[in-house]
């Protein structure tokens, strides 16, 4: 099942988000008990179940490692990912580090994306909607051919 929906949370002062119910039922992992934490693009946050987090290392080992960047991108990506426990009350501890690096502050906004969920900063997903919510015509004409 494809991940979807937008959502609005809060990071509270320990850095926890509260994963939504509808959203953790859209993991295939139904006994999901952990997430893996990434660096993702445009200063944003990919969470992704275990069995998705695996199908992303598999599709990347199959990569061609001689392109330029690649190595580089595999040191980021993975020496910044973090695991992290889902609570009682469906929240995860986000690394500081990943708070920094994606800018979030209290008012947080949850994206399903398909195969995994993005966090970003309230704000700065405003910023991305202006920006890019009015060519979605043209980029829905383009993403089917």
């Amino acid at each position: 099942m494809a991940l979807t929906g937008t959502y609005q949370r809060n990071l509270d002062d320990k850095n926890r988000v509260a994963i939504p119910k509808r959203l953790r039922d859209q993991f295939q992992d139904k006994s999901l008990a952990s997430l893996y934490v990434a660096p993702g693009t445009e200063k944003s946050l990919a969470l992704y179940s275990p069995h998705e987090f695996e199908r992303l290392a598999e599709r990347l080992s199959a990569g061609a490692s001689n392109r330029p960047g690649y190595q580089n991108y595999l040191r980021l990506l993975y020496g910044r990912t973090e695991e992290v426990q889902l609570d009682s009350q469906g929240r995860v501890r986000l690394p500081d580090w990943l708070v920094e690096f994606a800018g979030l502050k209290k008012d947080v906004v949850l994206l399903g994306v398909q195969d995994h969920a993005e966090i970003w900063d309230q704000d700065h997903w405003q910023e991305f909607l202006s920006t890019h919510g009015p060519a979605y015509d043209e980029m829905a004409a383009t993403a089917f051919e």
